[in-house]
């Protein structure tokens, strides 16, 4: 019966999935293209009325398998995908660009060029409009290109240069590159969104032609607009942007202390810490203070000597001046529970002395004030360092003994 029959095929469909996800997941690839050949062969074999709409099903699971078959081809892939753009409209725009990326990773620039474009002159209907994110965004991939044309171009004329008509050829070639790429990466970075790369290919547009103030607005827009998802890159591209053209440090210690608030464990800190030291007002060089500390309460610094180097030349200079002894009180109060373990056992004095006497300086000078002369990082340090006739680990003992009461008064 009609019933029975749509049941059957229903459960045998099911069935065929389950064999397709599971060859896919061990990695079978030859076994899941089986399984998936006679899963569309089903489906052309069914009568019943019921509308199955499977087509985005076979298109991802076949373009996953094609990606990884060890038989698979280039051209066995672009006639897979040509097929899939006939089957949903509603997916042709998507479709078109993950032809796009396969052909970008396979090299063939031309080709993917040559798709965007025609994707981009596609037309039907309310679906037009309907996909209208897609097709902004095949004009800005589109864009993208034109700008590695423009970068190509460039670098022909920077490097090697040409004489007479052939150097105007290749300028005039640029500089139309150039106009194709910043209309459409220009509409693009408009719309709220991450934009990386085309916003780093803008601005890097904007630069060459000499529009730094189109080129900061632009990155001023990507970092600071509440439209925009709150994104790290944003800042540092503004960052590097500031730190390029010469700009106060007023301007690039407020880029990096959104950065901070974002991202604690950055790399930029280092820098950020480094400024903030330098200051003269007490406000910045206690938020130093507390980046630095932040910083190392991350295992991607454990090891990091320049920024054990950070925390301890501060330190150290609070401990001589004694003054501003409760900034560093209030970092250690909340951490004193678990940075001992995490930073100053035994066993990493030992592992650290072995594989770098500077990174051990630095960090038995932190253990040394903040958990005072008996701690067993700092005593297995500086024991080694005088054993071995260091002269700065000497003076690094007599120093946490001589201030071994900051000590007290940082713990009580």
């Amino acid at each position: 019966s009609s019933h029975e029959h749509k049941l059957n095929f229903k459960k045998s469909k099911e069935v065929c999935l389950s064999y397709i996800q599971d060859a896919m997941l061990q990695k079978q690839w030859k076994r899941a293209a089986e399984f998936l050949t006679f899963y569309v062969e089903s489906l052309e074999k069914d009568y019943s009325r019921e509308h199955i709409g499977p087509s985005e099903m076979i298109w991802r699971i076949g373009t996953e398998i094609l990606c990884h078959h060890s038989r698979s081809s280039l051209r066995e892939f672009n006639c897979f995908i040509e097929q899939m753009k006939t089957l949903g409209v509603k997916r042709y725009l998507k479709v078109c660009l993950e032809h796009v990326f396969h052909l970008l990773c396979n090299g063939q620039i031309d080709e993917a060029y040559q798709n965007l474009s025609l994707a981009e002159s596609w037309r039907f209907g309310e679906q037009t409009a309907i996909q209208d994110k897609e097709m902004k965004l095949i004009q800005a991939y589109r864009g993208l290109l034109d700008y590695y044309s423009w970068s190509k171009q460039k670098n022909i004329l920077l490097e090697h240069g040409l004489d007479g008509f052939a150097d105007l050829s290749v300028e005039q070639e640029m500089h139309g590159s150039f106009r194709k790429a910043a209309v459409n990466l220009k509409e693009i970075i408009k719309i709220p969104g991450v934009w990386d790369l085309f916003v780093k290919c803008y601005v890097d547009l904007l630069e060459f032609y000499g529009d730094h103030n189109e080129a900061h607005q632009v990155l001023n827009e990507y970092a600071y607009n509440s439209k925009f998802p709150a994104n790290p890159n944003a800042h540092v591209y503004l960052y590097q942007f500031l730190k390029r053209h010469g700009e106060s440090k007023k301007s690039l210690i407020s880029a990096l202390k959104i950065l901070h608030d974002i991202v604690p464990s950055h790399e930029l800190m280092i820098d950020f810490n480094t400024m903030l030291q330098k200051s003269k007002k007490r406000k910045k060089r206690r938020l130093g203070l507390e980046v630095i500390f932040a910083v190392l309460d991350y295992a991607g610094w454990k090891e990091n000597v320049k920024a054990w180097s950070c925390l301890a030349r501060q330190v150290k200079q609070i401990v001589i001046s004694e003054k501003h002894l409760d900034w560093i009180k209030q970092e250690w109060n909340c951490r004193k529970d678990w940075w001992p373990a995490f930073h100053f056992s035994r066993y990493l004095a030992k592992r650290n002395w072995q594989k770098n006497k500077s990174l051990s300086y630095e960090k038995a000078l932190v253990a040394g004030i903040l958990l005072g002369k008996d701690c067993k990082y700092f005593k297995y340090v500086s024991h080694q360092g005088c054993k071995a006739q260091v002269k700065r680990f000497r003076m690094l003992k007599k120093f946490v003994n001589r201030h071994n009461h900051v000590y007290l008064r940082i713990s009580s």
